[in-house]
């Protein structure tokens, strides 16, 4: 079985504890309101978004794929660090079996954070990503980032 894995991390001017519940703890309210053009919704199928919830992302209409299922893993609340698996969806594709996000958000010294994520892509194949697609993949990130730090941002009493 082969596994790929990615590493990137990014600075944000935002405390790491507001970033943590926006993009982790309330991302199946906030994504579909910020992004809805790529974002319908997110259902929680099984659980109460603690460790083993199942949630359903399901994508607008004229985005690539239709939906994904992901699994929370792990979820500390006070150091800001989750693990979750994408393990169902279109996303995935013929060659992947499932996909695993480790992220933590850590305090910088001007009180902002940096958001460390290890993506690692598992396959029944040997895989290969291009690095343009790897590229794809990171400004897509860095593009939600955007959207979350704006949107928090602007409105500084949310997530406190």
């Amino acid at each position: 079985m082969g596994v790929v894995s990615f590493a990137q991390e990014n600075e944000l001017p935002i405390d790491p504890g507001r970033l943590f519940k926006a993009l982790i703890v309330d991302s199946h309210n906030l994504f579909p309101k910020l992004v809805s053009h790529a974002i319908n919704n997110i259902e929680i199928i099984e659980g109460d978004g603690d460790v083993g919830t199942i949630k359903q992302i399901n994508f607008a209409q004229g985005i690539h794929y239709k939906h994904a299922k992901l699994r929370i893993d792990e979820l500390d609340k006070k150091n800001y660090e989750c693990k979750y698996t994408i393990f169902e969806g279109d996303m995935l594709g013929e060659k992947l079996k499932s996909i695993k996000y480790e992220m933590k958000f850590v305090a910088d010294e001007y009180g902002g954070c940096i958001c460390k994520m290890l993506s690692e892509y598992y396959s029944d194949q040997e895989i290969e990503f291009k690095d343009e697609d790897i590229e794809f993949g990171k400004e897509r990130a860095i593009e939600m980032y955007k959207v979350v730090e704006d949107y928090l941002l602007t409105n500084p009493h949310t997530y406190v």
